[in-house]
């Protein structure tokens, strides 16, 4: 089960909304052991495509190196499909390699067929597990705001 504050959903399907018509990225941080996803990070769509995503490898670099000096750990790695569900894609699974992470996708499919733009049609919003190529659905829990630890 993924629990996420409410800002943290709305601030990376704001990214979503922004990047299309190409997938946006990124990385929400937490505590090293915590699940606890916390510092919302955007990145760098290096590859510019909407099919495909691909972190920019120097951005990526000093993201972990901040991280490990930080005693962080990805907690959340997102990122969005444009024309289709969010559900892992075949590529998608082959780059997962946190297998401690949770692995959110956010479909703009709907909200782009309605315009775009400032419209309210609902996004897909759904958090999955990789382990060793192995699909899992998760519950995602939206909270006003991660209890004090």
């Amino acid at each position: 089960m993924l629990t996420i504050d409410q800002a943290t959903v709305d601030a990376i399907i704001a990214h979503a909304k922004r990047d299309h018509p190409d997938e946006a990225c990124g990385i929400v941080a937490g505590p090293e052991g915590s699940d606890r996803p916390e510092r919302l990070i955007e990145m760098v769509n290096a590859a510019g495509s909407p099919t495909f995503y691909e972190f920019d490898s120097t951005e990526l670099l000093a993201l972990y190196k901040q991280m490990w000096a930080n005693d962080e750990e990805p907690v959340v790695v997102y990122h969005s499909h444009t024309a289709t569900e969010a559900y892992p894609s075949v590529t998608d699974i082959g780059l997962a390699s946190e297998p401690g992470a949770h692995y959110v996708l956010v479909s703009t499919r709907d909200w782009a067929e309605a315009g775009g733009g400032n419209n309210q049609a609902p996004v897909e919003f759904r958090s999955y597990r990789i382990i060793d190529g192995e699909v899992t659905e998760e519950e995602v829990v939206v909270v006003p705001r991660l209890a004090s630890v």
